[in-house]
């Protein structure tokens, strides 16, 4: 049961980050629950600011499908691209380990951040999305 569970996990990251490089955010959302356990590893009071806003929990597949409309909306788009150095699978859990390389369309900044991606799959959906990245970088190269 481990190594369908296991497999089954591993098909849904690997689709995951697939849709994520195409940049269809609809498509990316098709993966999520409806309802989701999404957060991001950032100080609360920097949730949503203006510079950012694709930054803060999430709680929804629509709200999936925002956030990476957000994302692309901030980022300059032929000056990306992540780097993904390990994916570790345990049952339903996944953790995707990285760097993101983007430029901050506001201030024309590039930046690297590095990351960690925690997945949970059930029924071939993702139910938990949680990030921690260097904040730090992202939050420089959005800095006015």
């Amino acid at each position: 049961m481990n190594d369908i569970a296991t497999s089954a996990t591993r098909t849904v990251a690997e689709e995951l980050l697939r849709r994520i490089g195409v940049g269809d955010p609809d498509s990316i959302a098709a993966l999520y629950a409806p309802d989701i356990d999404w957060k991001l590893d950032w100080p609360d009071d920097e949730h949503g600011r203006i510079a950012t806003p694709w930054i803060r929990h999430r709680a929804t597949r629509a709200d999936a499908a925002a956030h990476y409309r957000e994302l692309a909306r901030h980022h300059v788009p032929d000056e990306a691209g992540t780097v993904i150095e390990r994916i570790l699978v345990d049952g339903p859990e996944a953790v995707i380990l990285g760097e993101i390389r983007q430029t901050a369309r506001s201030t024309g900044r590039p930046y690297r951040s590095r990351f960690a991606l925690h997945l949970t799959v059930a029924d071939g959906l993702i139910t938990r999305h949680h990030v921690y990245e260097d904040s730090l970088a992202v939050a420089r190269a959005f800095d006015a």
